[in-house]
């Protein structure tokens, strides 16, 4: 019962993710309003909405573990796996203002993300600073998007206003979408997380490590679906900036809002948290910068490298969730070998020739 609840749980966040987004950007589309615009605002907060809908719904049940976890670990997955994965499908283009604007902005925001939990919670005023800069953010970037128009044929075709006579072109029918898709997440997120909690407690392990893996990676899908449907149909920039918008939401949307509902004692930074693996999501986003700042793409061996540091971090949390006696071994090649050698290979790639920006 608890499978078939994950499982169902996590095909009705997806559906609700999409219904809301294919609503609200129609909505907001028969109102006049840019589809660059739109793709920036309602797209990117549209695929976080599973993240928000589980974390907020955790942190109201008390479980905040889980809802931390499953934003710090949407951000790894986000970049390694999704952005290694549609790398593997093609080279991923990195548009200039992604890496003088975006990433720092997700560095940053990762960074204030630690700042703010360094006394081991989220408090209410924490979580209204964080909001507070989602607000800035957005309007700095619609007003912004709206002096640009270099990439608005991409989001025309990604986000094409209904056809007079289509089923959707009305306002009521985009209303029933937008309401339809808040109630699949709504329920999804009950029963995603319901399961969560009972595999933690059937497998022995701990609300941040089911938040960190299985819970991130299922929230994350639609971002999966986006990232990788873009990559396929060579509109490899939407890819990487639906990553980058995303984490971005992750941290100053969903944790502000979660912070905020989580009642007086504020929501709970777990210690493993604050010792690793916000250390690996703060890692995890500087890392973008050599590879965006010299080759202006993701190549696929770069893809490659990310899919596989994705799988060693996930195989690390799993092994040390269970005191596994091979932790220590793995532990040991990880920071001799393959730190080193990725090291070496981003020196490499830093003194590389760069390409011109794009």
């Amino acid at each position: 019962m608890n499978a078939l609840m994950f499982v169902g749980g996590l095909a009705v966040l997806v559906l609700g993710a999409n219904l809301l987004v294919r609503g609200a950007s129609k909505f907001a589309l028969s109102f006049g309003i840019s589809p660059l615009v739109v793709g920036l605002t309602v797209v990117a907060m549209g695929t976080s909405a599973p993240e928000v809908a589980v974390s907020v719904g955790a942190a109201l049940d008390g479980r905040t573990d889980i809802a931390v976890g499953n934003v710090v670990g949407s951000n790894v997955f986000n970049v390694l796996f999704i952005l290694g994965l549609s790398a593997l499908i093609a080279p991923l283009v990195v548009n200039v203002q992604v890496i003088r604007q975006e990433v720092p902005i997700m560095i940053g925001a990762s960074v204030l993300l630690l700042v703010l939990g360094i006394d081991g919670a989220l408090s209410f005023r924490d979580g209204l600073l964080l909001l507070g800069l989602l607000v800035a953010y957005t309007v700095f970037v619609v007003r912004q998007s709206l002096r640009e128009t270099q990439h608005a044929e991409d989001y025309e075709k990604e986000l094409s206003p209904a056809q007079p006579g289509a089923w959707d072109a009305a306002w009521p029918a985009q209303l029933g979408l937008i309401a339809a898709g808040l109630v699949c997440l709504v329920f999804g997120a009950d029963w995603l997380v319901t399961a969560a909690v009972a595999f933690a407690r059937a497998l022995g392990v701990s609300d941040v490590v089911i938040g960190l893996t299985i819970v991130a990676a299922g929230t994350s899908m639609p971002e999966v679906a986006t990232s990788v449907t873009a990559a396929i149909k060579g509109e490899r920039d939407i890819a990487v900036g639906n990553v980058v918008g995303s984490n971005i939401f992750n941290i100053l949307g969903c944790l502000g809002l979660s912070a905020l509902v989580a009642g007086d004692s504020g929501l709970i930074v777990a210690p493993s948290l604050l010792a690793f693996d916000l250390w690996v999501m703060i890692a995890v986003a500087l890392a973008c910068l050599p590879i965006f700042v010299t080759g202006r793409e993701i190549a696929r061996w770069e893809g490659g490298v990310f899919v596989a540091y994705y799988a060693a971090y996930a195989a690390y949390l799993i092994l040390a969730a269970q005191a596994h006696d091979a932790l220590e071994d793995f532990s040991g090649v990880m920071m001799g070998f393959v730190v080193p050698i990725t090291v070496v290979t981003l020196v490499v790639v830093l003194l590389r020739p760069h390409k011109p920006a794009v």
